[in-house]
């Protein structure tokens, strides 16, 4: 017999912390529907995510280099992916539902417009005075509202614990759907998990883009980047002399153990000290548990000072990016002026949500190589 969503469920009891957020207990969804039979309600969300279009764009937007620069340089998925497989491991060894924790990590980049940053940036410059830009409210947006999956609703109905992992600087209570009885100022631990980890992904994991394309050089790192220091001459002790590619992939996987690992115990600690007893109890805290120790977290923000300077603002990333963000303030005021030249899920948008919101949906889901072509559709030679 199959495994039914009960047994599952049964099984989330035996194993989860009281702490952690069981797929039972969840908030439930903005439009009611059927539960589904041998999946629990999380693992429904993490297979519409995964299934959506905004996920499979993911593989063209830019993480750092703008998308084709490398085959083998980090694109927005590859990111999402590592965040994803690093939150299910954190979750694992705290005993909190890895299904949530991974399904918020899937789901916490959709709203990311191209062209990485930059692209945010200036869609946020754009959209001054009708809202702004913020990719993580984006993502809810899109779960919400933009996706059109199903006949009984718009977007992909997640469920409220999935949804509020995604607003990572926003009023929580302001979340539509049910809801607790009291105020909420913290998400899910498995929604601090992702959180987390997707910091955890991004400075280790652009350490790699970097040195792969020869922005960074590991003596310079070696001298001026502590955590470096301290985990080359760590590998270089436990293994000798090891060949570059592997010198450099081994020390960074050691990076990643240790904030891992930091992440664990820290957060356990803080767990006992809190005397928490249930996810609710969690959402009433006005400061995450999931955290870094005070000695980690200095060494994180020297290591993202250090790519800041050398990497982030690097000439050889920044002016292609700065060139990107002009392309993408052309279609801009391109749409404005032309709503008709866009797809026409756009322009439905257009008569409900205005004019200014639906061009920066549209370009917010583009792709690099999509937004590169229309430019070149409506202007010319590239930028």
């Amino acid at each position: 017999m199959p495994v039914s969503r009960t047994e599952l469920e049964q099984r989330e009891r035996l194993w989860l912390a009281p702490y952690a957020q069981p797929s039972a207990d969840s908030r439930g969804r903005v439009h009611d529907e059927d539960p589904p039979e041998w999946r629990t309600h999380f693992q429904r969300d993490r297979d519409r995510v995964i299934h959506s279009r905004a996920f499979r764009r993911l593989e063209y937007k830019t993480q750092v280099f703008l998308n084709g620069t490398g085959d083998h340089l980090r694109t927005r998925l590859t990111h999402t992916m590592e965040v994803a497989g690093i939150s299910r491991n954190i979750a694992r060894a705290l005993r909190l539902n890895e299904d949530l924790a991974e399904t918020i990590a899937l789901a916490h980049d959709l709203g990311h417009s191209p062209f990485g940053h930059s692209g945010e940036e200036i869609l946020n410059k754009l959209m001054h005075g009708h809202g702004g830009f913020e990719h993580n409210q984006q993502s809810l947006h899109i779960v919400d509202e933009i996706e059109q999956k199903y006949p009984g609703f718009p977007g992909l109905n997640l469920s409220r614990d999935v949804r509020e992992g995604l607003m990572k600087h926003a009023d929580l209570d302001s979340l539509s759907g049910p809801r607790p009885d009291f105020p909420v100022h913290s998400p899910s631990l498995e929604a601090q998990v992702a959180n987390l980890a997707d910091e955890i992904t991004y400075y280790s994991h652009d350490l790699d883009d970097g040195l792969e394309c020869g922005l960074l050089v590991e003596k310079n790192l070696h001298r001026d980047v502590l955590i470096w220091r301290e985990t080359a001459n760590l590998v270089r002790r436990q293994h000798g002399r090891l060949p570059d590619e592997t010198r450099r992939y081994f020390t960074i996987r050691t990076i990643i153990d240790s904030q891992v690992k930091d992440v664990v115990l820290t957060t356990e600690k803080n767990l006992r000290s809190s005397g928490v007893t249930s996810a609710d109890d969690v959402r009433k805290l006005r400061r995450p548990l999931v955290r870094y120790s005070p000695e980690r977290r200095r060494l994180n923000l020297a290591l993202r000072k250090y790519l800041y300077r050398n990497l982030y603002y690097n000439p050889a990333v920044h002016i292609p990016n700065q060139r990107a963000t002009r392309m993408l303030e052309a279609l801009f005021h391109h749409y404005l002026e032309h709503p008709e030249t866009m797809g026409d899920g756009a322009q439905r948008r257009a008569k409900r949500d205005g004019i200014q919101r639906a061009v920066c949906d549209f370009l917010a889901g583009m792709t690099d190589r999509f937004a590169m072509q229309e430019h070149h559709r409506w202007f010319g030679l590239q930028m």
